[in-house]
């Protein structure tokens, strides 16, 4: 079943900025999620994440800091809610 709704959520504009490849992968799996129309969660991302979560954590950590990402919520159990910002919105 084709849950794409409309263009892409991946901007090519991640692979100039120089950041880590784990910061990077973070950013494609958030992508991915969001092109099938779930919500980008910690625990999706965590499910088909292949290395530690604290590597995780620091990489949506380092998306959020250049507004690539934005936490939208958060519940006590620690999984947070992200939407992917415009590209024109990103600290470079």
């Amino acid at each position: 079943m084709d849950h794409h709704h409309g263009p892409s959520a991946m901007s090519q504009k991640i692979f100039k900025l120089g950041l880590p490849v784990e910061t990077v992968s973070t950013y494609l799996l958030c992508c991915g999620i969001a092109d099938t129309g779930e919500t980008i969660t910690t625990k999706h991302l965590l499910e088909i994440w292949n290395s530690s979560k604290e590597i995780l954590e620091k990489a949506l950590q380092d998306l959020e800091q250049r507004h690539i990402l934005r936490k939208i919520i958060s519940d006590r159990e620690e999984n947070n809610i992200y939407k992917i910002n415009d590209e024109k919105n990103w600290e470079i």
